[in-house]
């Protein structure tokens, strides 16, 4: 079992930043992969950021350029860093974390953090 606690979610305005946090807790050895979704308003949930074990990085191509992950191994934390935020970016931002135990994948998810962003 993995729990995932995210912070720093808010209101900024169009042009600013934040930076959302997601602390891991549980069998965090079996993490794979973590990643950033988020889910606007009537709309599915999608991929925004992830980050490997290894640190590979992969981003939506709507946030290239703008948003950066990144993780601290001693915190067991990953982070978003959300540069040049637009009205569009606006969502509930969900962590999520990968695991792969004998050959299982199991996917787990945090409660979400808001992000407004007005313009």
């Amino acid at each position: 079992q993995v729990q995932l606690v995210e912070s720093g979610g808010g209101l900024v305005q169009a042009g600013g930043s934040l930076r959302l946090s997601c602390a891991a807790s549980g069998s965090i050895l079996s993490i794979n992969v973590m990643g950033w979704y988020r889910q606007a308003l009537g709309k599915q949930r999608e991929l925004v950021a992830g980050i490997t074990r290894g640190g590979s990085t992969n981003y939506a191509d709507s946030v290239k350029g703008r948003f950066t992950i990144s993780r601290d191994n001693a915190k067991n934390t990953v982070y978003l860093q959300m540069n040049s935020l637009k009205p569009e970016d606006t969502a509930v931002y969900y962590c999520n974390a990968e695991t792969l135990s004998y050959g299982i994948v199991l996917l787990y998810w945090g409660q979400g953090t808001q992000v407004t962003v007005s313009s």
